[in-house]
């Protein structure tokens, strides 16, 4: 879904990691990087205590 509406936007992606392994999949858009977890694999990695002073941006129509 995230690739397809960046698609029809005419933004590619610089490269796209993990889609064979579904654990994580990792989507480089250059200044903008999106991880998509499994629930237990984003709770293991806990990617936002690393960015835990990071503003946060609510996208329509996903949710976690």
């Amino acid at each position: 879904m995230v690739e397809e509406r960046f698609d029809r936007a005419g933004i590619k992606p610089l490269g796209i990691e993990g889609l064979n392994y579904s654990h994580w999949v990792l989507m480089d858009y250059g200044d903008v990087i999106i991880h998509i977890f499994e629930e237990d694999t984003r709770t293991f990695y806990g990617l936002e205590k690393l960015w835990i002073d990071a503003g946060r941006i609510q996208l329509e129509g996903f949710h976690h």
